[in-house]
């Protein structure tokens, strides 16, 4: 599993309920059902993908996260995961008060727009970066926002949630290897992820 999903899921509690927004093929899903027991639900918008979940007897259904989650009452989760998915949803602030109604507690993780490496590119060749982390080209990005580890600290201010945990990552050459970034995060990590509540 990807250093940054083992993170994330080391700070879900076992037996909890867990919604998974925009879950991929449910590899998260499937580690936290697995191993801790979880009872999960994804909502995933590529049908090849919701398949994928299936074939794992994942409960994934397909879907826009932002639709979807409208159907669920007042906390009906212990945790709401969005995992490298906020840099591409049109509505971010309304997401995460929607994810904050659902959830107990949610946990969101992003690519840090700030790391060093996508600074010097800007600054050195004057184009859009590409790395290791956002490998897309401007053109067929599904990333549509840019944020740093520091935008969302404002983001959290400006909106009224608390940040409870938080962990700024690098991966290392292999995805399941990495580390965590404490000197000048906004710097020098890639990811950011933070478990949100009011």
């Amino acid at each position: 599993m990807r250093f940054d999903l083992k993170i994330l899921a080391s700070w879900i509690k076992p037996g909890s309920t867990v919604l998974g927004l925009g879950c991929g093929e449910g590899d998260l899903l499937y580690y936290l059902k697995q191993e801790k027991n979880v009872k999960e639900t994804g909502i995933e918008i590529k049908e090849k993908k919701v398949a994928l979940c299936i074939e794992k007897g994942l409960s994934v259904l397909q879907g826009d996260i932002n639709k979807e989650i409208l159907d669920y009452s007042d906390k009906s989760f212990d945790y709401c995961i969005l995992s490298q998915t906020l840099q591409q949803v049109y509505d971010p602030e309304g997401l995460i008060k929607e994810i904050l109604r659902v959830g107990k507690k949610a946990i969101v993780s992003f690519p840090n727009f700030g790391h060093i490496k996508i600074r010097l590119q800007l600054l050195g060749g004057g184009k859009a970066p590409v790395s290791r982390e956002l490998p897309y080209q401007w053109y067929d990005s599904p990333n549509i926002r840019v944020l740093t580890l520091e935008d969302f600290k404002i983001f959290a201010n400006k909106i009224g949630f608390n940040i409870h945990k938080k962990a700024a990552i690098k991966p290392g050459e292999k995805s399941h290897e990495g580390k965590i970034v404490k000197f000048l995060p906004n710097l020098f990590a890639t990811y950011g992820i933070y478990e949100i509540g009011k």
